[in-house]
């Protein structure tokens, strides 16, 4: 038997006004924390508890492609119900010792429970993948009892639980029908983008004011906060190359670190820039219901 993972709850480091996203967006975890926030006014007061009768499902899943600011939002969510974060990823459960990582997982709602707080699963098509039904040997085995152990106690947790994931369509259809709701964490629109350039590029830069904001917030169509920030911090690097005399940051800057930043990804193709089509092809995770596999 391995060393089994500790876990230690910590303050949340943003507040939900800070994360900027589409209205859209806002609106649905607007309606999220509602859910959470007027349970007993739902349940009891309005009778949704005769429906309902367990009804202490507080789990949620962001998805959506990287850096358009999930776990920002998870961390927010934490700070606007006024709890600590218990924040864990699939590195920290996993284990290669057989029955260790189920015990993990238990110890982490445990730990969450005992601060009352919000337990965070990052990346966690990881640990909600589907269930195999071809099990041919141990680590087969172990699959599949950490995901039985997942869900059970998703269904006695009286907590709340924050999913975040790009790959959400991986997810076991048991599990996306234990989770209260999906929220799809878009790129940024151009009213979004030209709030990230602000943010992003400080007051305290030679020669912002001339910055053409809008035109950035334009061109950088596609473009997730996560690489907003990428391009940003080549063009202060190329700003800083530069003679002290001649350090005034232009539009021009920029411009050449969102083309550097377009580049890469589309000729590395690890992380595409978002396009139409790449937008689109981001699956809702409620189609993983569809598929009999792992089915509960």
């Amino acid at each position: 038997m391995g060393k089994l993972a500790t876990f230690e709850s910590r303050k949340p480091k943003f507040r939900m006004e800070e994360v900027i996203l589409p209205a859209s967006v806002r609106q649905e975890i607007t309606t999220l924390k509602s859910r959470i926030t007027n349970h007993d006014l739902i349940y009891r007061q309005w009778g949704f508890e005769a429906i309902d009768h367990k009804g202490i499902n507080m789990a949620v899943n962001l998805y959506g492609p990287p850096g358009t600011g999930k776990t920002m939002c998870a961390e927010a969510l934490a700070a606007d119900f006024g709890k600590p974060i218990l924040e864990v990823n699939y590195a920290e459960i996993e284990s290669k010792y057989v029955g260790d990582t189920p015990k993990n997982i238990v110890a982490a709602f445990r730990a969450a429970k005992q601060d009352s707080a919000v337990l965070f699963f990052d990346e966690a098509d990881s640990i909600l993948g589907r269930r195999l039904t071809n099990v041919t040997q141990s680590a087969d085995h172990g699959v599949n009892a950490s995901r039985s152990v997942m869900l059970k106690q998703l269904d006695e947790f009286d907590g709340i639980v924050v999913f975040a994931t790009n790959l959400a369509r991986n997810y076991d259809g048991a599990f996306v029908r234990r989770i209260l709701m999906h929220v799809y964490v878009a790129p940024p629109d151009e009213s979004c983008r030209l709030l990230l350039w602000r943010r992003m590029i400080s007051p305290k830069v030679p020669g912002v004011e001339a910055v053409d904001f809008a035109t950035l917030a334009k061109e950088s169509d596609g473009l997730t906060g996560g690489l907003i920030k990428n391009a940003t911090l080549l063009a202060l690097s190329e700003l800083a190359e530069q003679p002290c005399s001649e350090r005034r940051l232009s539009t021009d800057h920029v411009r050449r670190a969102i083309g550097m930043v377009r580049r890469s990804h589309e000729e590395v193709g690890s992380l595409p820039v978002l396009t139409r089509a790449v937008i689109s092809s981001i699956t809702d995770p409620s189609s993983a219901a569809e598929k009999p596999q792992g089915s509960d």
